[in-house]
């Protein structure tokens, strides 16, 4: 190692020169990461199967996996293996260096329950023999993914491990990628769900939360993964200074890279049950008591509009009607400054970085392909701003404010480029020591003026601007923007100040109907708007023209930026697919994403993302559609051909009539985010 680079491997037999190393050692992954003083998010367990004595007549029978009993049953000649994910799984602390293609003993009191799934399945199991077990080491991890990419602590130290039992399966996809992430530096699909950016650095060194979070993910393998799906071990990792006040409110908390971060609030708020961190029941009950985080979960695991679908119709409409207060700390906020910060922001952001300090851009940074790696907001700073500002660095910098669930991924590109290009620039992370509330609604400047003495006004503070204010005492930064398409504002505040603004901010609002709103409300207005979701609506194989950003990229301009060749080529010969908004003409049936998009009863694409649009009383998605002729014809895809044809949304097998729109539906001149409302004829459909 030369400082945090791979330069050579040493050997038994001599060194070898390189700049990659690939840890593709399963189980032993974390003994090959140490060398290099790294962790690796994965657990050894025991995994088993039998192979059973002959059954008469087996042959030809299809492998069956039953979900409710976890096993499943291999055709393997005239006999079947069985196995599966059992809910106590024997984990192995470390395995020796020198075993390799051995065994373990079979627990029968652990594999057990296996088969009684597989009796209950194919009885005539009770009767048969055993061949043979197969008991060996198997690494899982967290979310049952596995880990790939290279480290962000080790430039040239690439991951290919944590299969969890399923490398056969996955090895050539995998393998192939891997391949092109170390010569292309970056895989040619979307590979976020296994990229080792995908973990916050410090939970992976926490073994006791690794352990956990690896066991429930192997107990749950089997589990039907519903709409809204939370984690039960490995909890309040991660909280805002906001956690007990809103909790008390009755807060039903998501998790997010570590991050409890308000999800809905009860209708009736009353105390939580606090869930303990560590496992999946609090740490003063017992299984068989009253859990009533766990209660509500399992109320809204379906596939239907859950019981408190009116509850999120409130903190959706209470914004559009009024103001609503959001928690959004789990934020990502860093600042980048030093000599070369207007280089790097040039290069990294695809908006025009040359603006005057106290703007802010929505912006995207892409790789070489032109594929978006982030969409982020970018504050134009000057040094000495206040305390609200980092106090490291004077001049011109650059405040980043980034999604909370690739917030570590956007940090981990920054740096990798800055690293590239040798520029001399600071990057100081400012997650954990600030918190970041958003007050949006029409009564939102009304009930912020009460408690600052700086303009609010339009003239005075412009939508897409930023100052550093003091406001109810508290010196902050506050950003004029929105993610739900309202009047509003973003307070970005020192963490010691957090509690005592929200208290005001309430207390302010209190005649004006301020409600408390959460993710699932943020996820529904934004999707109402048409804001984009990095990673649901926009990935790494998207670039920004086809996801209808190009607004966002300075193509106009001389600048060069990382991408612009791939956009400028893609726009040259035109967009062979698009991302298209979607409304079901049934304002009954909810969409959850990942429906199949059909024109004129041709499949055309699917849903990226979908929720209940409640102020248009219906349900709404997005989705890329490419031409179902693109191998035979040019395959572009223009707004005539998006604006042609009868569409339709498949559901659960079954086609529902659907409108596509060249433009979002609600709000579509942006008149609400400027604090115009006075204009608006948006008819109200509220079910």
């Amino acid at each position: 190692m030369a400082g945090r680079q791979v330069t050579e491997v040493h050997t038994e037999r001599g060194v070898i020169k390189t700049n990659a190393v690939v840890n593709a050692t399963g189980c032993w992954a974390n003994d090959i990461a140490e060398m290099v003083g790294v962790r690796v998010p994965l657990t050894p367990m025991k995994h088993a199967y039998v192979v059973t004595e002959r059954i008469e007549g087996i042959e030809g029978m299809p492998n069956v996996r039953d979900h409710d009993s976890s096993v499943y049953l291999r055709l393997q000649g005239d006999a079947l293996s069985v196995g599966g994910y059992e809910a106590n799984p024997i984990f192995l602390d470390r395995l020796d260096r020198d075993f390799a293609f051995g065994l373990y003993e079979l627990d029968w009191d652990v594999f057990s329950a296996h088969i009684s799934g597989a009796v209950n399945r194919v009885p005539v199991l009770e009767h048969t023999g055993i061949k043979s077990t197969v008991c060996g080491p198997e690494s899982f991890t967290p979310d049952h993914k596995p880990v790939m990419g290279e480290d962000p602590q080790v430039q040239g130290f690439y991951h290919c491990c944590g299969f969890n039992s399923s490398g056969m399966m996955m090895g050539g996809g995998c393998g192939d990628q891997m391949a092109k992430w170390i010569v292309q530096g970056r895989p040619e699909i979307d590979m976020f769900g296994y990229d080792v950016r995908r973990f916050y650095a410090p939970l992976i060194k926490n073994k006791t939360w690794v352990d956990s979070r690896s066991h429930e993910s192997y107990a749950k393998n089997y589990s039907i993964v519903f709409p809204h799906d939370e984690p039960l071990a490995g909890r309040n990792m991660r909280r805002s200074p906001l956690h007990k006040e809103l909790e008390g409110v009755g807060c039903v908390y998501q998790e997010k890279h570590g991050w409890e971060r308000p999800g809905w609030f009860t209708s009736t708020p009353s105390p939580l049950l606090t869930y303990d961190w560590y496992g999946s029941y609090p740490s003063n009950s017992s299984p068989h008591q009253h859990y009533t985080y766990r209660d509500l979960l399992q109320d809204e695991y379906s596939f239907n509009f859950p019981p408190h679908h009116q509850q999120l119709q409130r903190e959706c409409l209470g914004c559009r009607e009024g103001a609503a207060i959001f928690d959004m700390s789990y934020f990502g906020k860093f600042y980048l400054t030093g000599p070369d910060a207007q280089k790097a922001a040039d290069w990294l952001f695809t908006a025009d970085m040359s603006r005057p300090a106290g703007t802010t851009a929505y912006t995207c940074m892409l790789n070489d392909h032109g594929g978006t790696e982030a969409d982020l907001t970018v504050s134009v700073c000057e040094g000495g701003e206040g305390s609200a500002c980092d106090p490291h660095f004077k001049g011109r910098g650059f405040y980043l404010a980034v999604g909370g669930a690739a917030a570590s991924h956007n940090l981990a590109h920054v740096m990798s480029e800055v690293r590239r290009r040798g520029w001399q620039v600071s990057i100081t992370d400012h997650t954990e020591d600030m918190a970041m509330i958003s007050v949006q609604g029409p009564n939102s400047r009304t009930i912020l003026q009460r408690l600052t003495e700086c303009d609010l006004s339009n003239d005075a503070f412009p939508f897409s601007t930023h100052k550093v204010i003091s406001l109810a005492g508290h010196t902050l930064r506050a950003l004029r923007l929105s993610f739900v398409g309202e009047l509003g504002w973003e307070l970005h505040i020192p963490s010691k100040s957090a509690l005592s603004v929200y208290r005001a901010v309430k207390l302010a609002g209190r005649e004006l109907g301020i409600v408390d709103s959460g993710y699932r409300a943020i996820d529904s207005l934004s999707c109402e708007k048409g804001y984009r979701h990095w990673h649901a609506d926009l990935r790494p194989d998207d670039n920004p023209l086809e996801a209808g950003l190009s607004f966002t990229c300075k193509l106009k301009s001389d600048t060069d930026f990382l991408g612009r060749a791939a956009l400028q080529y893609s726009r040259a010969r035109g967009l062979t697919k698009r991302l298209a908004t979607f409304t079901l003409d049934d304002p009954t049936m909810p969409l959850w994403g990942l429906e199949g998009l059909k024109r004129d009863g041709q499949f055309v694409g699917y849903l990226r993302r979908a929720e209940y649009a409640f102020t248009l009383g219906r349900a709404i998605g997005y989705g890329y559609v490419r031409r179902p002729d693109r191998d035979s014809g040019s395959g572009v895809v223009d707004r005539e051909f998006l604006a042609s044809g009868t569409w339709e949304i498949e559901i659960q097998g079954r086609p529902y009539p659907a409108t596509l729109h060249l433009k979002h539906p609600f709000d579509p001149k942006n008149l609400r985010v400027k604090g115009i409302y006075e204009q608006q004829t948006q008819a109200k459909m509220y079910v």
